[in-house]
């Protein structure tokens, strides 16, 4: 929500809630001597009138944006019920004695005003507390605001997300090549030359089914990133050029499909020239909640290649990843010194 439509509705808020004080300072004073504009007219208006305003505003005041701002975002945002009430209850016992202590403060020394501190004046809790629970819903309301337009620009992104990864999935420069590659494989080492189509059947086989699935076993997954890389290797005789690991069990974790091959498809779009050792690097680690994962790939700084460029996006992946865990996700780009790394990390 646009802040001057915030701060509008503030201002709105404590324009109603003024009229009404006004109006119950008219009702308490009617009929009686002084009238409440002979009371308003008259000198004494600030020992008489002034105290009884600040004690209606003042813990109205402290109670909204005591609820507004700090118990709504630490406490009941992040669901921590029994804080967010013990909190309320600090708030409505401390909001009256400070108002009252800053009324005698002021009206003792200036206009020798008798009132004492109570520990608990009834009203003055209810002012807060009503003030705060009329906070609570303002806020709320902006926050229920911000994640509809939140999830409307979400599930945008995602729409234009898997267009795009419906684009990549059948790359026709791989699918040429690895097909190119086999055709040569067929003549030379026919039982090869299987194996690798294979490969390719159950890459296609993958693409076509697990992809519908909302979420597949991790192993699967991996399955398919191996024979893709697999496919990938036939392309050079480095059988180094590849460092692949994978440590932990993937059987039992649940994720999206498809969440790691745009990086890999980066890493061998533009990873460095076939015959050095190690030119890219992938490694998952697996725990009990987490997966980590990272690829790596050199490329030539003369080249200047802008690999954020091929395949899906960065922006889009890290859209997607937002889409599908939020808050439960984190992604580290490093591109320095011919050096291209990404590190993404899911809480699963």
């Amino acid at each position: 929500m646009k802040k001057y439509v915030i701060v509008l509705l503030h201002l709105g808020y404590w324009m109603v809630y003024l009229m009404m004080v006004f109006v119950i300072l008219e009702a308490f004073y009617r009929g009686k001597d002084p009238t409440i504009n002979e009371v308003f007219s008259s000198p004494t208006v600030f020992s008489t009138v002034l105290p009884r305003l600040l004690m209606a505003i003042l813990p109205a005041l402290m109670g909204f944006y005591c609820f507004y701002f700090i118990l709504f975002d630490k406490f009941l945002a992040k669901k921590k019920i029994l804080n967010f009430f013990l909190a309320i209850l600090f708030v409505i016992i401390i909001s009256p004695i400070l108002t009252e202590s800053i009324i005698c403060v002021i009206f003792n020394a200036i206009f020798n005003y008798t009132n004492t501190v109570t520990f608990i004046n009834l009203p003055l809790v209810i002012v807060t507390l009503v003030s705060g629970i009329i906070g609570l819903v303002i806020k709320g309301f902006i926050a229920w605001f911000d994640d509809i337009k939140i999830k409307a620009e979400l599930n945008k992104k995602n729409f234009e997300t898997e267009l795009a990864l419906i684009k990549s999935q059948i790359n026709p420069h791989f699918l040429f090549n690895t097909l190119n590659n086999i055709d040569v494989l067929i003549q030379k080492e026919p039982s090869k030359a299987s194996e690798y189509l294979n490969k390719l059947s159950d890459i296609m086989r993958f693409m076509l089914y697990e992809t519908k699935s909302k979420k597949i076993t991790l192993e699967k997954e991996l399955s398919y990133l191996e024979k893709y890389i697999e496919l990938q290797k036939i392309r050079t005789t480095n059988s180094n050029y590849v460092q692949y690991e994978v440590i932990g069990d993937a059987s039992h974790v649940l994720i999206e499909p498809m969440l790691f091959i745009p990086f890999i498809e980066n890493a061998f779009k533009h990873a460095e020239n076939k015959k050095k050792e190690n030119a890219i690097k992938i490694v998952f680690v697996i725990e009990k909640s987490q997966v980590k994962f990272e690829c790596e790939n050199s490329y030539s700084i003369k080249e200047q290649v802008n690999i954020d460029q091929s395949g899906i996006g960065n922006e889009l992946i890290q859209k997607r990843l937002a889409l599908l865990y939020p808050n439960k996700h984190s992604v580290n780009i490093v591109n320095r010194d011919g050096i291209y790394k990404v590190i993404v990390v899911l809480s699963v």
